[in-house]
């Protein structure tokens, strides 16, 4: 009798078959960690373009109250994702019996709409600062 080494052809083929399940289930893993680094990555950016109007708008004395603003954001800034946003300032807080030239604390709301591929993605942001009435706005 003859001693030989090695493998047989169906202990190859199992293997061979085990071998392409493990690498199937691999390559399913690192395309969904993709899939979820992307999208997190959209919604880091739509949090730092939020963050950044609202500095803008926080910032700017002259915004008009009950007025929606709107605009679109450079796609440099977006990585070429359409972006946009929406905002109002309210007056949240007046004194009783408050006219014009007196302290307000305004309400800014601040919508950030973005587009990933058909689907429509939103982030909301708000934000209070100290104001003076101005004629024409209402307040409580």
């Amino acid at each position: 009798m003859r001693s030989e080494r090695g493998f047989t052809l169906l202990e190859v083929l199992v293997a061979t078959a085990i071998m392409g399940i493990a690498v199937a289930g691999i390559l399913n893993t690192i395309s969904a960690a993709a899939h979820n680094a992307a999208r997190l990555t959209q919604y880091d950016r739509a949090v730092l373009l939020a963050k950044s109007k609202m500095d803008e708008l926080l910032a700017e004395p002259k915004l008009q109250r009950n007025a929606p603003l709107a605009g679109e954001f450079d796609a440099v800034r977006t990585g070429g994702v359409p972006c946009s946003w929406r905002a109002t300032v309210r007056p949240f807080e007046t004194a009783p019996g408050a006219v014009t030239g007196y302290w307000v604390v305004d309400r800014i709301e601040l919508e950030i709409d973005w587009m990933d591929g058909a689907t429509k993605h939103s982030f909301s942001l708000e934000g209070f600062r100290r104001g003076i009435l101005q004629d024409g706005d209402t307040h409580p």
